[in-house]
């Protein structure tokens, strides 16, 4: 699997679980997502470490979504984070295919 492959399957795993937490789980389903989004953001971070505004975008959202030194937040100000990484994700995978598809 390439690094574009990889990327693409973060994006889309991570960019559904945000769009799941809007209905309503059990915490234990938040705390995974929240686990879960910090590896995913480091991970892409890491893929992206050339492009410096997705550098800082993915590792402040690592930042604010780790499950272990936690932000509480309200839950209308989580799902609107949650709806703006799941557009911001898909948005970004829109970009990666346009610049695949170029250099290809």
């Amino acid at each position: 699997m390439n690094a574009l492959n990889i990327k693409y399957t973060i994006k889309i795993v991570l960019a559904l679980l945000f769009l799941s937490c809007l209905l309503d789980w059990d915490y234990g389903y938040y705390q995974f997502v929240r686990f879960v989004g910090m590896i995913g953001f480091l991970i892409l971070s890491n893929i992206d470490k050339e492009h410096k505004p997705l550098l800082v975008l993915w590792i402040s959202s690592a930042i604010l979504i780790n499950p272990i030194i936690k932000i509480y937040l309200g839950r209308d100000i989580w799902n609107i984070l949650d709806v703006f990484w799941a557009i911001m994700l898909i948005i970004t995978m829109f970009f990666d295919y346009l610049k695949a598809k170029n250099i290809n």
